[in-house]
């Protein structure tokens, strides 16, 4: 059976850009001839993710997910898709399924295999009414990475004073409106006016545009009295403005860096106020908190039902959009989720 995979064609030094990446022909089993335990998936809706900025470079931090390798498909990439055949039991043809082998049209998965910490094993997923791309999102690894990092930093508690950066992006416009929703006030920065506009005016919170005002002014304009807690998806200079900005006794979740991804780290250099202000900061993953999935799954849907909860994408069509839509994403080009759509 003929099928495409988009491989890693060199490590980018900068910023990512098509040249980066390249589509081949690939070969897999014909939907009669797959080994035991197997499950052949017409992939549908592929993820696009900040943290796969780290695994294109030659080797991955310590403790994350492993580098992508040159010249081979890209395992560990989250991916919704439809059964075609299946030899293992629990899984049938038309299935809607979750699993890693995202950046290809097809996947030959194995069912039972760990991947990802648990998060991208292979799962029959009962959509319902929801749109399959949201298990993607709200109802997937970026609603899963909101949920726990607010389970980390205070427990899912509610009112205090909140900072969220990249507020507008995938994982930050869903801490936005959790937390929103369990009542703390929140202070949301993004990259552009248009994302400002779209934080203050859609999910009624405050918000600035880091690009167009120095973050400690607009930190001391929006919350004066200090921030209790800061979601952290940008690190460097964002981070030492939250360490300069925390009252006493802040929690601090760290999600990402996106800051650093692509340049030399920049800080924070302030690092001691975290030992004056006996301040907490926790690094945590989402696909270590499976825990709490079933649960934020019930909470999400509910939210979205009630129109409490909105799930922004930006969508590509194609495999081939597949390396514009990680760089517009890396720039600040994209709001919500960005998706790849396969078929």
């Amino acid at each position: 059976m003929k099928s495409r995979a988009l491989q890693v064609a060199a490590h980018p030094r900068g910023e990512v850009g098509p040249e980066h990446f390249e589509v081949v022909p690939v070969e897999l089993p014909d939907p009669d001839q797959l080994a035991a335990g197997s499950v052949l998936v017409r992939n549908t809706w592929t993820s696009v993710d900040p943290g796969m900025r780290l695994r294109l470079r030659p080797a991955a931090p310590d403790g994350y997910f492993t580098a992508f390798d040159l010249h081979a498909p890209m395992d560990g990439v989250l991916t919704i898709g439809e059964v075609v055949a299946s030899r293992a039991d629990g899984f049938e043809p038309g299935d809607v399924v979750w699993h890693s082998l995202g950046w290809r049209e097809h996947a030959v998965v194995r069912a039972g295999e760990s991947a990802m910490n648990g998060v991208g094993t292979l799962r029959v997923l009962d959509p319902g009414d929801a749109p399959h791309q949201h298990f993607l999102g709200p109802l997937g690894p970026m609603g899963l990475t909101a949920y726990a990092g607010l389970a980390v930093v205070d427990g899912l508690s509610g009112g205090r004073v909140l900072w969220v950066s990249a507020a507008a992006g995938a994982v930050g416009s869903l801490v936005v409106q959790i937390a929103r929703n369990l009542g703390h006030r929140v202070v949301a920065s993004a990259g552009s006016d248009e994302k400002v506009a779209w934080l203050r005016d859609d999910l009624g919170v405050a918000a600035f545009n880091h690009r167009s005002e120095p973050l400690g002014e607009a930190l001391a304009r929006l919350a004066p009295e200090g921030i209790d807690l800061y979601f952290d998806n940008v690190g460097g200079e964002h981070l030492e403005a939250a360490l300069d900005a925390m009252t006493m006794h802040g929690r601090i979740a760290l999600c990402g860096s996106i800051s650093d991804y692509e340049s030399e780290p920049t800080g924070p250099r302030n690092i001691f106020l975290a030992t004056a202000k006996h301040l907490t900061l926790s690094g945590f993953r989402g696909s270590l908190h499976l825990d709490l999935l079933e649960e934020m799954q019930q909470r999400m849907a509910g939210w979205i039902r009630d129109g409490r909860l909105v799930a922004p994408e930006t969508v590509y069509d194609g495999l081939e959009q597949a390396p514009r839509a990680m760089a517009d994403m890396l720039a600040g080009r994209t709001t919500g989720k960005t998706l790849v759509r396969l078929g």
